[in-house]
């Protein structure tokens, strides 16, 4: 898919993937809708890009609020002409035991995490129908291929959206809009607060810098792929994990051991 000229909206815009998938889009020729909650650091990318030449419109809301999926589509189709791409890359973590997990925070995570973009969706898709072409990009995780202790939450938001993704695909088989399910391994953004970073370094866990996830992700949008897992060995885990579970909880109790101790030592 050239993206020259292509009308996205991308959520999460101002995380530490999202902006940097915003500024390549950008400088590929996209004309972008950036959905954020935070006005003043979404303006800013804006204005980034328009004075670099490129065209962003920022979209000020919290995509959690009642009727906030009809609010963007209806803001891009203003403000950019229409729709061709969706991103869903807004997305919140916890690293906790879940026994310790407020209830709220649960409640919370899947509505960003997976009804949110389910709804985004849902409210794009009549017009991507409607002009026979479009794609709908997922940003998942490892963690919606391997359940990992004390992200229970989180795995469970991703998992969905794997699912979701998957599902999606095959009932838009007969038509011309596609669905890219992307699947990060650990990347270093501020999504991870100071604990889960340390835990991660304890556990020799591989990371990413948020440059390279953002260039993989927009790789994966031009080459139109169904599903686009980064990095080794975790893409072959995640497969593994599908076909041998038991397996993998074995390699992954010496790392369930370790991080442990440091959820423990969240204070509540």
């Amino acid at each position: 898919m050239n993206l020259s000229g292509k009308r996205i909206i991308l959520t999460g815009a101002a995380g530490g993937i999202g902006y940097r998938v915003a500024l390549l889009l950008a400088a590929k020729g996209a004309k972008l809708a950036l959905v954020e909650r935070n006005a003043q650091r979404v303006e800013e990318i804006c204005a980034e890009i328009n004075n670099d030449g490129g065209s962003a419109t920022p979209i000020v809301l919290d995509l959690s609020a009642e009727g906030a999926a009809q609010q963007v589509v209806a803001s891009a189709i203003q403000s950019i002409g229409g729709v061709d791409i969706v991103i869903n890359n807004a997305g919140i973590m916890d690293f906790t035991l879940f026994e310790q997990h407020d209830p709220k925070r649960i409640e919370q995570m899947i509505s960003i995490n997976v009804v949110a973009p389910m709804l985004l969706v849902r409210a794009a898709l009549p017009h991507l129908l409607a002009q026979n072409s479009g794609r709908i990009v997922n940003i998942g995780s490892a963690f919606g291929s391997i359940g990992f202790a004390h992200f229970a939450t989180y795995c469970a938001s991703k998992f969905a959206m794997r699912g979701f993704s998957e599902a999606l695909r095959r009932e838009l088989v007969d038509t011309q809009v596609g669905v890219t399910y992307v699947s990060p391994r650990a990347t270093r953004t501020p999504l991870n607060n100071d604990i889960t970073t340390r835990m991660l370094e304890a556990t020799k866990t591989n990371m990413d810098e948020p440059e390279y996830v953002a260039g993989q992700i927009v790789l994966a949008i031009e080459r139109d792929y169904k599903e686009h897992f980064i990095g080794q060995p975790e893409s072959f885990f995640a497969r593994l994990n599908g076909m041998f579970p038991r397996l993998v909880d074995n390699g992954l109790l010496k790392n369930t051991r370790i991080a442990r101790k440091f959820a423990q030592s969240i204070k509540k």
